[in-house]
């Protein structure tokens, strides 16, 4: 599969030469010290930013204006940049322009369009907010994701966010042909925003930011990785949710899967254009009902939820029927071996994997997670397009589909590991991934955290910058009928850049809680249940390794 047929994986980018920072005409010298809030009344007034201009020429701010505050409404949500809204949001100014606007060679009009939100009591810090799937849209500069129940923009934070580059549907290829918005998308239009953005807060409030942060998911995780590695002097701290990287691999990965689900029912003599129906809802339910009964109880506590995924050796033989059983839960050996194939790693003929297994989580076997198709073949809608009839899966051919796939090699954040200017200077990141996401493995995630641990010397050293936490139940992003998808990591991240308050653990809720908390701890330790307390309660676990 090409990077043009996947049409989610919008994948990460290596480490090169940092852009150089444009000039800026009246730009102010940046402030060290930390302050009170500041009132965008002392600064100047909003619409005065119309007059913005930058050293390059290729600035136009297109709009400046005066929004006012909001109370709070129905929440809504993004499939592909894993965010939900719905808090009361204070007054702000809100900035919007594009750079480099052009006719590409393609005859299609570009440029890299922004926002910048600017709220009344500036709290002296930045926050850019990361896109999804392959963006074309400058989505509300609000701040998010992983902020729990108040975004970025209503603690004072100035809020940036970028179509990055390009116009269109989030999953519009046209773009990839241009040369140049292939290059935004990979990493420049964050770099330009990023300083454009700054600078912009210079000019309204009279300094720049003391802190620089960003959060994304998906395509925003894959973005947050080309913050840390390509931009480490422009940041402080950055979330990364389920990135979207080395997207050439994690395409096989899902033809590897869906190739093996096509053979059972091949040898079932189903239809393929009935694959969705593979597994009844019947079988589905006694595979999650099997998993949980070989793995729940291994995090100290059977409860629906599976936080020690890597202690899970699930075997779905136990739900084998009988010679003759005529059973609706019981599965067929062709079933039985498709899961087996489809969650393992997809390897060559010479036992290389191509990509990362995927964790045995129940919420995989459900028709959907969230909003989105589960893991076993659906009926249910999905924007990833028909997925392939193919009955074979070669290995060879994959890797070196996986490795010339140009689009995907110039997005890959996954190969680069040496975060030392990042880290040299006191930057931090967070990361999490739900154990049920369909589209990027949370074990890929995984390998390059525990790659980029033996890059800075060893687990120990990495938990000095890098810390990861795994959701279980949780799909792409978010979303799931029993996961603690609801978090806060932007607050422990700034305890950790600037008090030095490393996060032991992050407490987490979700609506099929019921108010119920989980504690969400750092890879490779496992939250687990004391055996005493109240199991509603985050204090009543341990993050054990």
């Amino acid at each position: 599969m090409t990077y043009r047929k996947a049409v989610l994986f919008a994948g990460g980018a290596l480490v090169t030469a940092g852009l150089a920072l444009s000039g800026w005409q009246g730009a102010v010298a940046q402030g060290n010290a930390q302050t009170a809030p500041t009132s965008s009344a002392e600064a100047g007034a909003c619409s005065s930013l119309m007059s913005l201009k930058n050293a390059r020429g290729d600035l136009e701010i297109t709009s400046a204006k005066e929004i006012a505050p909001t109370a709070g409404g129905q929440e809504s949500v993004d499939l592909t940049a894993g965010t939900k809204s719905g808090a009361a949001l204070p007054a702000y100014c809100k900035v919007e322009g594009i750079l480099n606007r052009r006719k590409g060679s393609d005859g299609h009009e570009y440029g890299i369009r922004f926002a910048v939100a600017l709220p009344e009591n500036w709290n002296g810090r930045f926050l850019f907010q990361g896109g999804g799937g392959l963006n074309g849209v400058v989505r509300p500069p609000l701040g998010t994701q992983a902020t729990g129940d108040m975004p970025a923009l209503a603690r004072g934070f100035a809020v940036a966010s970028t179509d990055s580059g390009h116009q269109g549907a989030v999953f519009d290829f046209t773009f990839t042909r241009n040369q140049q918005a292939m290059l935004d998308f990979a990493y420049n239009a964050l770099g330009r925003v990023t300083h454009t953005a700054k600078n912009v807060i210079a000019s309204h409030y009279g300094k720049r930011p003391d802190h620089s942060y960003f959060v994304g998911c998906s395509t925003g995780g894959r973005e947050g990785m080309v913050a840390a590695q390509r931009f480490a002097f422009d940041y402080d701290g950055v979330v990364v949710g389920a990135p979207a990287m080395r997207t050439g691999h994690s395409n096989q990965a899902v033809v590897h899967a869906q190739v093996a689900f096509n053979q059972a029912a091949h040898e079932m003599r189903m239809d393929l254009d009935q694959v969705g129906s593979l597994f009844s809802a019947a079988q589905r339910q006694a595979l999650q009902t099997e998993l949980l009964a070989q793995c729940d109880a291994k995090d100290g506590l059977k409860d629906g939820l599976v936080f020690a995924s890597k202690q899970c050796r699930f075997d779905p033989s136990k739900l084998l029927c009988e010679p003759g059983e005529n059973s609706a839960s019981c599965l067929k050996q062709p079933q039985i071996d498709a899961i087996k194939s489809a969650f393992a790693a997809p390897e060559t003929s010479s036992g290389r994997a191509l990509y990362a297994a995927h964790p045995w989580d129940p919420a995989s076997f459900g028709e959907t997670v969230g909003e989105l198709p589960g893991f076993l073949p659906s009926n249910a809608p999905t924007p990833l397009g028909p997925p392939t009839k193919d009955l074979t899966f070669d290995g060879e051919k994959a890797l070196i589909s996986a490795n010339a796939d140009q689009g995907a090699r110039l997005m890959d954040s996954y190969n680069y590991t040496n975060l030392n200017s990042f880290t040299g200077r006191g930057g931090k990141m967070l990361m999490y991934h739900g154990t049920a996401d369909p589209w990027f493995s949370a074990y890929d995630t995984v390998n390059w955290w525990e790659n980029v641990a033996q890059a800075a010397g060893g687990t120990e050293q990495a938990l000095g910058f890098d810390r990861l936490f795994l959701v279980p139940g949780m799909g792409h992003c978010h979303g799931g009928a029993l996961t603690p998808d609801t978090f806060d990591l932007l607050t422990p991240l700034v305890e950790w850049v600037e008090q030095g308050k490393a996060p032991q653990s992050v407490p987490a809720t979700g609506p099929g809680l019921d108010g119920a908390e989980r504690k969400l701890c750092p890879y490779p330790s496992v939250s687990t249940y004391d055996g005493k307390g109240d199991p509603a309660k985050a204090s009543s676990y341990s993050c054990k390794s």
